[in-house]
């Protein structure tokens, strides 16, 4: 038997009007509450959420703290200049080593085998340049002497034919005898001219090449040294004294030219290295003072270099301990400090916090003296430090700000405060 079937209350026409005539009445009111009030959205927060912090007259104290690492002054890599097969080992990671002390030592007969080609090739070069270089000293020699032989017979005969015309003119000698021996004279006198002008310049050519054979000579002495030297970086030494790290090499291991072995970390001491908030990237200079703690002391540190790149919204700044290294330092060692950026002065002060993050300072939550809300305001803000916020405009003292994150408060002008 059919019977009638009931329809559910919200399927009813006059149910359905009643509620959305009362859902539009709640949101005109919720819409007419916030217009009265001005604001054009807000959220509601739990109180207990969020962290309060009074504007108050004060002195600002302008630092930035610091979180810096002990790192060495000076490491030194160690890299194979040719490389090979690992012959022996001579030292481990964590041994003191003193400068040139072997640390291990390569096999690497092709090397070898090169190495003796080329010096044998230098070596024929030199011998080459030493003998046309003996050659030239050779000559010069020789001309030399032929001019002093010319010299010496010009003057003999001059006294030859001297005596011989005395003779000719007494009928002593005959005349062929006289003429010869002018002929001679007159020779020798044609030939000192020509001997002397070819001595100087073959002397000239000499001396323009002489230099250019000492200086290849030099070059080839040089080459070979060099060349004999590949044998000697078969041998690792060590450049400087120190401590022996990042070195675990066995018998046997074939290393590739190039490539890294360890580390020493010479012994003249250690620096601090610490990342620095960027905001203060055109604050921080060389110079600038500042304070470390180990253990129950403070150390003063002077910034020694900043590195202006920005990475990861920080850069990097390397600070020297002022005075005496402080003992029982280790490598990657933590310290806390803090770096003074300028003077103490009076301020109206604020309590530094997260909403710095997302308002860059233009903008923060000021609470009601009720304490029920909070509302945007524009401010204006001055230096920072890491505890501290100088406040330049938009605050009065004894005002309240949320401090606490803004996630969340980017895009509304009110932030209820309920219990």
């Amino acid at each position: 038997m059919d019977r009638q079937m009931a329809t559910p209350w919200w399927r009813q026409r006059r149910t359905l009007i009643a509620a959305g005539v009362t859902v539009a009445v709640l949101v005109a009111a919720a819409f007419g509450a916030l217009a009265l009030s001005g604001v054009r959205s807000a959220v509601r927060v739990p109180a207990q959420n969020v962290t309060l912090g009074t504007a108050e007259p004060g002195v600002f104290h302008d630092f930035v703290a610091l979180r810096a690492t002990a790192q060495p002054k000076d490491v030194i890599y160690l890299d194979a200049l040719e490389g090979g097969q690992v012959r022996e080992v001579f030292a481990q990671a964590g041994d003191l080593v003193k400068v040139g002390q072997p640390l291990l030592s390569f096999r690497n007969t092709e090397l070898e085998l090169d190495v003796l080609d080329r010096e044998g090739r230098l070596v024929e070069s030199i011998t080459q340049l030493q003998t046309y270089e003996k050659q030239l000293e050779d000559a010069r020699v020789a001309n030399e002497r032929a001019e002093a032989q010319i010299q010496y017979d010009i003057i003999r005969l001059q006294r030859t034919a001297e005596r011989r015309d005395e003779l000719v003119a007494k009928g002593y000698i005959s005349r062929d005898m006289h003429e010869q021996v002018h002929d001679e004279l007159d020779h020798n006198r044609k030939l000192l001219p020509l001997q002397t002008s070819s001595n100087a310049e073959q002397d000239v050519l000499r001396r323009r090449q002489i230099p250019q054979i000492q200086n290849e000579l030099a070059t080839l002495q040089e080459s070979l040294k060099v060349t004999r030297g590949k044998l000697d970086s078969l041998v690792l030494r060590a450049p400087v004294a120190g401590r022996l790290t990042d070195m675990d090499i066995k018998v046997g291991e074939i290393r590739n030219r190039g490539q890294r072995l360890g580390q020493i970390v010479a012994d003249t001491g250690f620096k601090l290295q610490a990342q620095i908030d960027e905001y203060y990237l055109d604050r921080v200079r060389p110079g600038q003072t500042g304070r470390v703690t180990i253990g129950d002391q403070e150390l003063p540190v002077r910034v020694t270099r900043v590195d202006p790149q920005v990475k990861n919204a920080t850069f990097q700044v390397d600070f020297a301990f002022e005075g005496a290294m402080p003992h029982g330092l280790l490598p990657g060692q933590a310290l806390e400090g803090r770096l003074t950026l300028g003077g103490d002065r009076p301020a109206l002060v604020l309590p530094a916090g997260a909403f710095l993050e997302r308002t860059g300072g233009d903008w923060a939550m000021v609470a009601d003296a009720s304490g029920t809300h909070a509302d945007r305001r524009r401010i204006h803000i001055g230096r920072r430090s890491a505890d501290q916020v100088e406040v330049l405009g938009g605050l009065k003292p004894g005002e309240r700000v949320i401090t606490s994150d803004y996630n969340g408060f980017e895009k509304v002008d009110r932030v209820v405060l309920t219990k």
